[in-house]
């Protein structure tokens, strides 16, 4: 398999990588989702689109499950977050940090002068 190099990042995407370090996340990668890095903060997961010259999102917000990412559902039993096989019940406390992610990646993410 031949080794796939990112693409050179610009300063502006160096800029908003830097503040999500800043922020507490921490830069991982998905076999599945080679192609986009993510970010991780307190187990919840977002895959980043550096492919256009910007930091963009790309996805929804999950949960990290073993070796995947799991997306949030509506279960009979109430909400949780799924990836194949496992999962884990979406506690309100869950909900809320869960909730604070997305806002907190929107506003590190959002283009500046925009």
């Amino acid at each position: 398999m031949p080794d796939v190099s990112p693409p050179p990042l610009n300063p502006a995407q160096v800029e908003r990588l830097e503040r999500l370090l800043k922020a507490g996340y921490q830069f991982t990668t998905f076999e599945q989702f080679a192609r986009f890095p993510a970010a991780e903060k307190g187990g919840f997961v977002a895959l980043l689109d550096i492919s256009s010259g910007g930091v963009r999102q790309f996805g929804s917000v999950g949960y990290h499950l073993g070796t995947g990412i799991g997306v949030l559902i509506d279960r009979p039993g109430g909400k949780a977050f799924v990836w194949k096989s496992e999962s884990r019940q979406a506690t309100p406390e869950l909900l809320a940090e869960y909730e604070k992610v997305k806002l907190e990646l929107a506003e590190l993410l959002k283009e500046i002068g925009l």
